[in-house]
């Protein structure tokens, strides 16, 4: 995901929008993994924050590729941190 970001302005808008979009799903997918494990604060953040981008994934892919650029190295940022502390992957994402 890091080398999408790097070339973002050189993306045309669909392209900006796709990226958006599949940053907006790891986030989710982060989200889930975190409130499941009992860091609902950081499910919150990432899930609330994956809602925005998706909300204004057109804005930003057509106005300000720098804006875009921006979100993205936050969005990534946060999925970073969560692997950071979190290294190995759920095997089962089952609640009691």
């Amino acid at each position: 995901m890091e080398e999408k970001i790097k070339f973002i302005k050189d993306l045309d808008i669909e392209e900006r929008e796709e990226v958006l979009s599949d940053i907006a799903r790891a986030l989710e997918n982060t989200a889930r993994e975190a409130f499941i494990e009992g860091d609902r604060h950081f499910a919150a953040l990432s899930s609330n924050m994956a809602q925005v981008i998706r909300v204004n994934a057109d804005e930003l892919a057509r106005d300000n590729p720098q804006n875009a650029e921006r979100v993205l190295q936050q969005a990534t940022a946060m999925i970073s941190q969560f692997n950071a502390v979190h290294p190995y992957r759920m095997m089962s994402y089952s609640l009691h």
